[in-house]
């Protein structure tokens, strides 16, 4: 077998394997069949690229989205490797059939849609194979959160060639998606590699809404760098973008409903730069290969903890610090019950039980990191020391007491009104409403009136809904949950989660690069970057990382033959741009 690590070091400019990365190529290299679960940033990419350079014939990508396709493309071809892409909206369509039929491509990129027709069968019988590798292959499991029906076409293709080797990768799989993987793809079971889910770069930050543009303003204040901030409604991301244009900070919105090349555009500028907030719908999903995110916000509910997981996962993909923030409401979980009943019955009890570990994220007082990882099968230390629970710990309160008022006024007055009204008539706070029903005279009308109690109402009611004891009904109103019983008649406690007192945090959080900002070389070195990338055409990250540049800034490499041995830099990038930032360094 070829030794990779030469390769390693001459393309990618990486002196050694991450984490599972080797075992991965040295099973692909063997022509075994493998499944890779490794988190969002552990290199998933390599694991295919790198044999693609190494083995004779073209690895062959199915991927998800032009996008991501294209992101793909462009950061192999800056480091020499020969690829191309067959999608739908490429005009090179003939002469990259002519290419790969030659044997002159290590990559070809295509969507599962055309991987899975009986046309691209044949085209594969009459050009070299080096590889199948199928990204995002949770998308082949009904039991995932990103179901792709076409994925399931993939099986017949690779059986077709079964002295190709395939490999499948995911971020995200919990233990009955992986199993599905296996079996779909027709990976043995020895054949899995499964890395952990651990982002430790990722500090996990969970709040209560209560204001949520104020919030994510706050947020972008305190944290320098491009975000993410996901919304549910395609109206309510370009009101956020509007909003959120008066920090100073570009903003673009993005969601299926916007013109195709506003979409495309506002994508491009959001890629290209270094502090741009793109307020997005679940839309702006898999097709973003972008390393330098360095916060992602949630401003209501993911549809799964594997939304979660992967949605906060495009944060810091670079390795360097980032923050994934996510702001809940009480009517979050409330229409997320109410979507499950509308999926088919064998899928409703998977879905309530990833809707319980998102409640039981939110809702804890210790640490996020472990719930998280543990829905995966992961195991962690009881304290990650970058979670706000874990850097500064809240207090609880026994609120059992407020919590069965709360619903014996929700029983008493018809559970038929929504929670302000509920809340009113707890404080005993008179109104025409109230007198005209005559809900004065319930024996619950001011009973939480004293001020302890009253501070615990607005929360009582959002752990409430959260717990499913109670639920929205189409008009609004509280009516019971199943999970009332067990607070009125068994004596199930509620615990509130008090969050130590917020304080505005200072520019250059949690989420903030270790650069040694305010170094002219450095700047000068990011200036330098901006350039190449605008005559490129590409984003500034395809040149290099900014962990790249802060090496260059601290070791002053005075040689092309220096500069090779950073982190990073390939031969082909080390052609290409050496010398532009040794012009740079001699400045200094």
């Amino acid at each position: 077998m070829i030794d990779p690590l030469p390769v390693l070091q001459s393309t990618f400019g990486f002196p050694a394997f991450r984490g599972v990365q080797g075992a991965v190529v040295e099973r692909v290299l063997a022509g075994e069949r493998t499944l890779a679960v490794m988190p969002t940033g552990a290199g998933k990419s390599l694991c295919y690229q790198l044999p693609s350079v190494v083995l004779e014939g073209t690895c062959v990508v199915v991927s998800p989205l032009i996008a991501l396709m294209h992101d793909q493309l462009r950061a192999a071809t800056a480091i020499g490797i020969r690829a191309a892409t067959l999608t739908s909206v490429d005009t090179d369509q003939a002469e990259t059939i002519a290419r790969f039929r030659r044997g002159e491509l290590d990559l070809l990129y295509v969507a599962p849609e055309r991987a899975s027709s009986g046309a691209f069968r044949d085209l594969l019988t009459r050009a070299p194979l080096g590889l199948f590798a199928i990204d995002e292959a949770h998308c082949v499991s009904e039991w995932g959160h990103d179901f792709r029906p076409d994925y399931r076409l993939l099986r017949p293709l690779l059986d077709a060639f079964p002295d190709v080797p395939r490999l499948a990768l995911t971020a995200t799989a919990d233990a009955v998606t992986r199993a599905d993987i296996l079996e779909q793809l027709g990976i043995p079971h020895e054949g899995m590699i499964v890395a952990g889910f651990d982002r430790p770069n990722i500090q996990y930050r969970i709040s209560p809404k209560d204001n949520a543009t104020r919030q994510i303003a706050d947020l972008i204040a305190e944290t320098p760098g491009a975000g993410i901030v996901y919304l549910q409604s395609r109206a309510g991301t370009e009101k956020m973008a509007e909003a959120l244009a008066k920090t100073g900070r570009p903003t673009r919105a993005y969601h299926a409903g916007l013109d195709p090349h506003v979409r495309a555009k506002n994508q491009a500028d959001f890629v290209a730069s270094e502090d741009m907030v793109m307020c997005a719908t679940v839309a702006f999903g898999m097709g973003i290969d972008k390393p330098d995110v360095r916060f992602v916000a949630h401003a209501g509910l993911p549809k799964s903890i594997e939304s979660y997981y992967q949605e906060t996962g495009r944060a810091g993909r670079d390795g360097d610090p980032a923050v994934a923030h996510l702001f809940w409401g009480a009517e979050d979980f409330a229409r997320a019950r109410q979507r499950i009943g509308e999926v088919e019955p064998a899928r409703q009890p998977g879905e309530r039980q990833r809707l319980a570990a998102l409640g039981a994220l939110a809702e804890t007082a210790g640490c996020r990191r472990r719930i998280l990882l543990k829905h995966f099968g992961d195991e962690s230390p009881e304290n990650c020391g970058n979670c706000d629970n874990c850097l500064n710990p809240p207090a609880a309160v026994d609120a059992t007491e407020v919590a069965r008022k709360f619903l014996s006024a929700v029983f008493r007055t018809g559970q038929s009104f929504g929670a302000g009204y509920i809340e009113q008539i707890l404080i005993g706070q008179s109104n025409e409403r109230s007198l005209m029903n005559g809900h004065e005279a319930l024996a619950v009308f001011g009973i939480a009136s004293s001020p302890e109690e009253a501070a615990l109402i607005k929360p009582v009611g959002r752990a409430l809904l959260l717990r499913d004891a109670l639920r929205a009904n189409d008009f609004g109103g509280l009516e019971f949950g199943p999970g009332a019983r067990g607070i009125l008649k068994e004596g199930e406690q509620v615990a509130l989660i008090v969050p130590p007192k917020r304080e505005r945090r200072r520019r250059g959080g949690a989420g903030s690069v270790p650069n040694p900002t305010g170094d002219p070389l450095f700047e000068a070195l990011r200036a330098k970057r901006r350039e190449l990338a605008l005559e490129a055409s590409v984003p500034p990250y395809v040149i290099f990382h900014d962990s790249v540049l802060r090496e260059m800034a601290t070791t002053r490499p005075s040689t092309l033959s220096a500069m090779g041995h950073i982190t990073g830099v390939g031969a082909r990038k080390l052609e290409a741009y050496g010398d532009a930032f040794l012009g740079v360094l001699r400045r200094f």
